[in-house]
């Protein structure tokens, strides 16, 4: 089955998106560039067949947007300034925080499984402790309705 214009829908297209989102915003980070720019370069992966193009394209554009806020939301939660953060870890993060402030339609708990998952394969050694510790406690600021439903 060959994927459509628009890419693929499902939660392992949504996966892949987010792999590439993180890859684009670590690129944008060392090597800033408008979104745009970003978007079409990485439409050219091979990866891209794959992936829900629609949410690859909100995630670049809105957290290259929301970059500010984005960290403020972050800032609390870390042990260190923003800007020392990792970049791989920053990226990962950023697509966390705007994926538990904007989109309620994926459970924090998804939004924390990504995140550690993306960190464990590109992040440094324990990384992925840091990305769940931090995603977690933006879930209790960000999504504290939908976890005491828990």
């Amino acid at each position: 089955m060959e994927a459509s214009p628009k890419g693929r829908a499902g939660p392992r297209a949504r996966s892949v998106s987010r792999k590439l989102a993180m890859q684009a915003l670590y690129q944008w980070q060392i090597n800033s560039q408008p979104w745009q720019d970003l978007h079409q370069q990485y439409l050219e992966s091979e990866d891209m067949e794959r992936a829900d193009l629609e949410y690859f394209r909100e995630l670049v554009e809105r957290i290259s947007a929301e970059r500010d806020e984005l960290d403020a939301a972050i800032a609390p939660s870390v042990d260190r300034p923003v800007k020392d953060l990792d970049p791989v870890e920053h990226a990962i993060l950023l697509l966390g925080a705007y994926e538990l402030k904007a989109r309620p339609d994926v459970p924090f708990r998804v939004v924390i499984n990504e995140g550690v998952e993306l960190a464990r394969r590109f992040g440094g050694t324990g990384g992925h402790k840091f990305v769940n510790a931090v995603l977690d406690r933006l879930a209790g600021q960000l999504r504290a309705p939908e976890r005491t439903q828990e």
